[in-house]
């Protein structure tokens, strides 16, 4: 029998691979590949969400009352907040919106690993910049790769998956030399992290006031724990936003979530002792495994770096095997979330056994 004749796919889309979701763990695995937040929801977000609107009626496409509580908080109007379903769905809408055959999309690698495939969805051409050493953002050899056919810049501070913040006065030097008609986002999923007293905050500094070409990114899926719902957000000036707008699937963010979000921003003060205890961790197990040796890069995210280079592939396989799942990428390093008080000293055992 002959095969079925299928529909023509673009060459470039039928090569790309899915995105690679952080492998699952079993019972007695600690899953620290996917930089969740490992505690439950807060009893009085899980209050809320058994409150929240019936599954039979759609949710408000504009998720204007979060968009309204956002405002609120960061002193802007409504209309310059955009909420999608995760910062990652903000990243394709921005990026369908403003490139497309024959321009140019560019990002430092290794950075988040959805970048790829963002501009070759769209159908225009990813440059790739590579990191600094010490797995931070060479933005002067990033500024340097801009050319005329450039619509986009994506600078992630702290970098996923390598840890390290963007200072504010490397942004601004940054912003200085990016002509102003080229859209740079600026993907602060980890904000909530970072204690560096010099990094960026795209919206404490107000960036997209100074430089309407800056949309500032984040979301609810890290420090606030909704990864399940899938909720992040963007600000910035309202023309530009209705760029991402236009693009954004209708109806994408649930009225679930939309609801978690609000209760978790009215139950922030006990969300932040949560995350200054995953801090705790994370610096329990950088230093930990410095004083192995390892060359942990500044962790400023939820996650530490171990760059394995061509062992990668072995050190994963015997980090599963004394239980600890990791998010491996193949010739480059392994990175580690915090997870789980319990999983650290798993870890630090498993990371010792591979320096003998």
């Amino acid at each position: 029998m002959s095969e079925p004749i299928l529909p023509r796919i673009r060459p470039e889309i039928a090569a790309l691979p899915p995105y690679r979701q952080g492998k699952q763990a079993s019972a007695d695995a600690f899953k620290l590949s996917s930089n969740e937040n490992p505690f439950d929801p807060l009893p009085q977000v899980q209050a809320a969400l058994e409150r929240a609107t019936p599954m039979n009626r759609y949710p408000d496409a504009t998720a204007g009352a979060l968009r309204a509580r956002l405002a609120e908080r960061y002193g802007v109007q409504p209309d310059a907040v955009h909420v999608a379903s995760g910062s990652v769905a903000i990243l394709y809408q921005f990026v369908q919106a403003a490139a497309s055959v024959g321009d140019e999309v560019v990002y430092a690698w290794r950075s988040f690993e959805a970048y790829p495939g963002i501009p070759l969805i769209a159908g225009a051409t990813g440059i790739p910049v590579p990191l600094a050493e010490g797995g931070r953002h060479d933005l002067d050899a990033m500024a340097a790769a801009i050319t005329d056919r450039t619509r986009v810049v994506l600078v992630c501070t702290p970098n996923n998956p390598t840890g390290p913040i963007v200072t504010s006065a490397e942004f601004a030097a940054f912003l200085d030399a990016v002509p102003r008609d080229v859209l740079v986002l600026l993907d602060e999923a980890y904000a909530e992290f970072v204690t560096a007293p010099d990094a960026v905050d795209g919206l404490a500094e107000r960036v997209f006031e100074t430089h309407p070409n800056v949309v500032v990114l984040r979301t609810f899926s890290k420090a606030y724990g909704l990864a399940g719902l899938r909720v992040g957000y963007a600000i910035g000036d309202p023309r530009v936003l209705d760029a991402a707008r236009s693009t954004a699937v209708p109806l994408s963010v649930t009225a679930a979530a939309e609801v978690a979000a609000i209760a978790s921003l009215d139950a922030e003060d006990e969300l932040r002792v949560r995350v200054a205890e995953l801090v705790a961790r994370r610096t329990t197990l950088a230093e930990g495994l410095r004083a192995q040796g390892w060359a942990v890069p500044d962790a400023q995210g939820n996650f530490v770096w171990l760059p394995t280079g061509d062992e990668t592939t072995a050190a994963a396989d015997a980090f599963a095997e004394a239980g600890i799942v990791v998010r491996a990428f193949a010739g480059d390093g392994i990175r580690i979330s915090v997870g789980e008080e319990e999983s650290l000293p798993r870890i630090l055992d498993a990371a010792a056994a591979l320096r003998h």
